[in-house]
């Protein structure tokens, strides 16, 4: 059961395209808001100025459009706890700092990089934990003014509790984490420049998050950040400590973590491709959830209805390419044929279309249509399909010539022109025409219209034919046969 009012947050770095795993975290954080009535925050952790860009920054937040999501707080929209940029909010960060360090919860260490090295190696040598061992916790004021005297640097590292640390993962149940595992860290650089580890849950705490939903690999920061809250609280700057639930992995190929730079996993790639929003987000859904056992296809209203953190499976899910367009191409026949039609708009035109932009007949298209809703499996398919319409001449597939233009098919093309040609020019009556001239050659109608198809379309396999012939019309259908038997000639 969980208790109102639920304050959930999405908080990606503006670094390259978005990740079809950030997505998938946007989403269980989003359906979670919306099924409690709770809050959205969006914020943005843009820290890293080297890494960070403007324009990843506007294109997480169309990514977000496009997908559908609102937020009730965060960029564009605002809210009491603004701004809601991290680069925004860095004297917030070192006022924080400068009062863990007062109240003793942190610490200033002068350890250089070679001095850390050297012990990591000497534990790991030994058969002990390598994290860092402590040494500037208890510094004198002799030993600072000496460091300090030699020139040395300081970052500043949050002092852990020597003691296990216990919480109840909202997917993953009770885990216990022992101190030896769990070394004190760092918080601030030694430009003075505050890390994740501060500003994180710093962020959280100011905006009274309740409920932490993230991903399987930031669990092992979780009792970093469970410490920190305790020391928050004392300081009267948190109310309270959230709730936490890790969500699984989303497994590329070969059992690995699925990467940004593995090929499917960038978002823009399916925006790209023409899959809905509504197909991506259902199948996103499914790498750690599930509406039913028996039932993968569903609406977002439905999945947002359903969504119970506690359903969330802690198992690695894989992404699963074919299942995800399968599942698009579903939602795809879900559309009214009106608006499948506007939202093939893009992919009818440059750079997408290879016809002239007079070639284009909307009433053309708009016949095709209901016939290409149930063929095409993203909407940058339908450019293949409907081509013939189009272009002057079919894009002919070699391979598909080859098939389909077997010895004697030209003396069924004869047959079949003269048959289409004294036709009237319905779908019906097409069909009879090739059917008639297949049997006149011995050859039942799958046989008698491929050497048709191909000769008109350029492809074996496509739209249905007969219709797609009344849809292109008498004249275009004849010359496209003329054209094909006089390279058959001459050859």
């Amino acid at each position: 059961m969980v208790n109102a009012p639920v304050r959930v947050r999405f908080c990606p770095s503006p670094t390259g395209n978005p990740h079809v795993g950030l997505v998938r975290t946007a989403l269980f954080n989003w359906a979670f808001a919306r099924h409690h009535g709770g809050t959205l925050v969006f914020r943005i952790e843009d820290t890293d100025a080297a890494r960070d860009s403007e324009e990843s920054y506007n294109q997480l937040l169309e990514s977000m459009r496009w997908l559908g999501f609102d937020w009730d707080e965060g960029p564009e929209v605002g809210g009491p706890h603004a701004p809601y940029r991290q680069s925004q909010r860095m004297d917030i960060y070192k006022d924080v700092a400068e009062k863990l360090l007062t109240g003793g919860y942190a610490y200033h260490c002068y350890c250089t990089t070679e001095e850390l090295d050297t012990r990591r190696d000497a534990a790991r040598a030994a058969g002990k934990p390598s994290g860092y061992d402590g040494h500037c916790r208890e510094l004198s004021a002799e030993q600072t003014a000496a460091y300090e005297a030699e020139g040395r640097t300081s970052i500043v590292r949050f002092r852990m509790p020597d003691e296990a640390l216990t919480f109840t993962d909202l997917v993953r149940g009770e885990l216990t984490f022992q101190p030896e595992n769990v070394p004190d860290y760092g918080i601030v650089r030694a430009n003075g420049a505050p890390l994740y580890t501060l500003v994180n849950p710093v962020d959280d705490a100011l905006m009274e998050i309740t409920h932490v939903l993230r991903g399987e690999d930031l669990l092992s920061s979780t009792p970093r950040q469970l410490a920190l809250y305790k020391a928050l609280i004392e300081l009267g700057i948190a109310k309270g400590t959230p709730a936490f639930g890790h969500l699984p992995y989303v497994m590329g190929e070969g059992n690995k973590k699925l990467s940004k730079r593995d090929p499917q996993a960038s978002l823009n790639l399916y925006r790209e491709r023409g899959f809905l929003p509504e197909g991506l987000l259902n199948y996103l859904s499914l790498l750690g959830w599930s509406i039913a056992e028996d039932r993968d296809i569903f609406s977002v209203e439905e999945m947002v209805a359903a969504f119970d953190i506690k359903d969330v499976n802690a198992n690695p899910a894989r992404f699963d390419l074919k299942k995800c367009e399968h599942i698009n191409a579903e939602h795809i026949r879900k559309l009214d044929v009106k608006t499948f039609t506007e939202a093939c708009g893009p992919w009818l035109k440059a750079p997408f279309a290879p016809w002239a932009p007079e070639s284009f007949d909307a009433d053309r298209f708009a016949a095709i249509a209901p016939y290409a809703q149930t063929r095409v499996t993203v909407l940058s398919d339908i450019t293949a399909n409907v081509d013939f319409l189009f272009l002057d001449e079919p894009a002919t597939d070699e391979a598909s010539w080859a098939k389909a233009m077997k010895e004697g098919s030209d003396a069924l093309l004869i047959t079949a022109r003269a048959n289409l040609a004294a036709a009237e020019w319905n779908a019906d009556a097409l069909k009879n025409a090739i059917l008639t001239a297949g049997e006149e050659h011995g050859l039942k109608l799958g046989k008698a219209q491929a050497p048709v198809r191909v000769a008109v379309t350029g492809r074996t396999i496509g739209l249905p034919l007969f219709e797609s012939l009344e849809i292109l019309g008498r004249e275009k259908t004849i010359a496209r046969i003329d054209a094909a038997l006089a390279r058959l000639a001459a050859a």
